[in-house]
């Protein structure tokens, strides 16, 4: 094969399925020669194993190298990144109604309980009677026509603040639980190329006698 200028550039995330064969137009983007494209894009890189268990790193050296031992004539021009990380998608057992209804039973007491104590510790409830006080000049212990729309309008700016409803966002732009969600997600993508690479370590030992 002639020499021939292939740009490459690994993809950040790949989903694979178990036992699946990962080839190199898995792995990356190529820009070249659509013949020199199509053939380079078939090399296979890995064959996902049950000891792979959920990640798989692969290293862009492997890469090249499996370009190299295929073909030698071709000079290739990376871009971007220098690993993609694999993770394998097992099937996940479907959750039942009742494993659903004991989930959102935790989340909704265990939400409510943090909001309360935190009402609890601020004496929100004096707040409000002191409000009304304000307001009206009568006192009440149980100023309702402030609690209630407290309480309506903190349900309603929870949903705005993050939002969502269920599944359905009102706009394009990310709450800040996406943005902590992607920091996060970032930092572990990291962690498990650093830890997960066994390229990334190189162990020597010096047998000289001293």
């Amino acid at each position: 094969m002639d020499a021939e200028a292939v740009y490459l550039r690994m993809r950040h995330k790949l989903h694979v399925s178990p036992n699946q064969t990962v080839r190199i137009k898995d792995l990356a983007q190529l820009v070249g020669p659509d013949s020199v494209i199509e053939k380079i894009g078939q090399i296979i890189v890995h064959k996902i194993t049950i000891h792979d268990k959920n990640i798989v790193i692969i290293d862009l050296m492997k890469v090249l190298k499996a370009i190299r031992d295929e073909y030698q004539g071709i000079d290739i021009q990376t871009i971007g990144t220098a690993q993609t990380i694999i993770e394998v998608q097992y099937k996940k057992p479907k959750m039942t109604g009742m494993y659903f209804i004991i989930v959102w039973l935790l989340l909704f007491i265990g939400a409510a309980l943090a909001i309360m104590n935190f009402h609890e510790d601020v004496s929100m409830q004096e707040v409000h009677q002191k409000i009304y006080y304000i307001v009206t000049g009568r006192e009440n212990d149980y100023p309702l026509l402030l609690q209630i729309p407290y309480s309506l309008g903190l349900g309603l700016g929870m949903v705005l603040f993050f939002n969502h409803i269920f599944k359905k966002r009102f706009n394009e732009e990310p709450s800040p639980l996406d943005v902590e969600m992607f920091n996060y997600q970032q930092d572990l993508d990291q962690y498990v190329v650093m830890n997960e690479n066994s390229e990334n370590e190189k162990k020597t030992h010096d047998n000289q006698n001293t």
